[in-house]
Parts: structure tokens; C-alpha cells; sequence
């Protein structure tokens, strides 16, 4: 699969909730092995979006499709094949506050139901690693953890089964600015390190900014915007307009300058 390609493809799709309209004909191709970011403000569907690219949710019209594969297909077969290519971090880490931390990154591996616990053992020992998590935490449970520990290991769990595709809900959200920065540059990392594909939505204009290789603003229940950040602050929308031109905006791009 090259980078052209599209991993994440939607065509057409329509997002209603009786009458309120949230999507109107979006169409979508997330690269393969590109960092998307999806911005837009409260109530413009972000979130539910992501739902959809997830299979969580139907639209009222149109269609995603994950590595070719269409999520409205009737084959359990290939429907269990695009979930496990999938990983994802929800906002608020949604660990299961019944299970430890062990249990929790080991679940996803569990369910596989071809791996023995020895095997799944190391395996949880590997993704804590990867997330920099010591060992000694493994019997903690969730109320034991900080926010910056809870995105970790929900991060770790969201990549217990090597996904191709990551979805990100937020994932700096609640975070004070020094944590959020360790989580962006662990992002970062394990970026570098594998060839995942991630879609991520985001209100914080910081990682945004750090992560994203191209950006898509939801307005006014369409894409308003897509490509990179040059190209978005080249955009003559409201939403653009006060997202990134105002003061906050203006401090966060004149830091990465880079990236312009």
C-alpha cells in the first residue's frame, strides 16, 4: 500500500439525528501512514465521525471503507478482520475499572483466543515498554493512576494488537501542558518506529499543530478545509479565522514556524 492510498475512505456520507443535520456529503481518504487531524468546533461531529470510521455508528448515507474493506459488510469474516487492524484511544482512556492494568492491555489479546497467557504476558510487558510504564505498575488499578498513567496504558491497550490504524479521541485532553507535551512526544516516537496510520481528533491547537502531517475542519456540517496547515491557514473561513488567527493561535504558529 503506498502513501496515496487510502486506508480510511469515506464517499458521501450523511450524518443526521432527526432533523439536526451534522454531516452533509463528506468525502475522505486517509493516507496511508499519515497523522490526520480532524478539528472543528463543539457540536460540528469530530467525534462522531470517528464513530463511523470506527463502525460504531451508522451514517444516514454513504459509506466507509477501512483498507478496502466496507464496514457495513455482512461478513462477520471480514468484519473481525478490520477490527483487528484498528486501535483506538477514547478521551477519557475508558480503562475498565474493574480490571488492573495488566488486564487491561491483555483483554484485546484475550479475546484473539490463539495466544496462550505466557505469550501474552510478554506482550504486555513489550506495549508498557513502548508507552515507558515500569512494571511495577501492573496490578495498579485505574483509581490508583494519574491522567498522564491512564492515557499511557489506554494507549497501550489501543495498540495491543499491532494496528495498522489508530483513531485518537482527544488524547491530550485533561492533561496539564507539561504532561500533554510527554504524550505528543511519545506519539511522536512510536510513530517513528512503526507505519501506523492515525486519525486523530483534537480542540488542542498545540498537538495538533505537532502531530498532524494534514488537517480536515469540520464546518457547517461539510469539510470546510483539508491539507496541510499552510493550506488550511490559507482558508477564508469563520472557524478558521478564529481558531488559528486569534491570539492563542498566533502564539502556538509562531512556535512552529517549521511548520508553516
Amino acid at each position: 500500500m503506498t502513501g496515496e492510498e487510502c486506508i480510511v475512505e469515506v464517499k458521501g456520507l450523511h450524518t443526521r439525528f432527526g432533523s439536526h443535520v451534522v454531516h452533509e456529503d463528506i468525502n475522505l481518504c486517509v493516507h496511508h501512514g499519515e497523522v490526520l487531524g480532524l478539528v472543528g468546533g463543539s457540536g460540528s461531529g469530530k467525534t462522531v465521525l470517528m464513530r463511523q470510521m470506527l463502525g460504531l455508528d451508522a451514517p444516514a448515507a454513504g459509506e466507509v471503507r477501512i483498507c478496502g474493506l466496507p464496514l457495513r459488510s455482512h461478513n462477520p469474516g471480514e468484519l473481525r478482520q478490520i477490527r483487528t487492524r484498528c486501535g483506538v484511544l477514547f478521551q477519557k482512556g475508558a480503562l475498565f475499572s474493574a480490571l488492573n492494568v495488566y488486564d487491561n492491555i491483555a483483554l484485546p489479546m484475550r479475546e484473539l483466543r490463539t495466544l496462550d497467557e505466557d505469550m501474552i504476558r510478554r506482550l504486555v510487558m513489550v506495549k508498557l515498554k513502548m508507552v515507558e510504564i515500569e512494571p511495577k505498575h501492573v496490578n495498579k488499578m485505574p483509581a490508583e493512576l494519574s491522567g498522564g498513567m491512564i492515557k499511557r496504558i489506554a494507549l497501550a491497550r489501543a495498540m495491543a494488537l499491532d494496528p495498522e490504524l489508530l483513531f485518537l479521541d482527544e488524547p491530550t485532553a485533561g492533561l496539564d501542558p507539561e504532561l500533554s507535551d510527554a504524550f505528543v512526544q511519545l506519539i511522536q516516537t512510536i510513530r517513528r518506529e512503526t507505519t501506523l496510520t492515525i486519525v486523530m481528533a483534537t480542540h488542542d491547537l498545540d498537538t495538533l499543530v505537532a502531530l498532524s502531517d494534514r488537517i480536515a475542519v469540520l464546518a457547517d456540517q461539510h469539510i470546510v478545509a483539508l491539507g496541510s496547515l499552510r493550506d488550511v491557514l490559507h482558508t477564508d473561513h469563520p472557524f478558521i479565522t478564529n481558531f488559528f488567527h486569534g491570539d492563542r493561535g498566533k502564539r502556538v504558529l509562531e512556535n512552529n514556524l517549521d511548520n508553516l
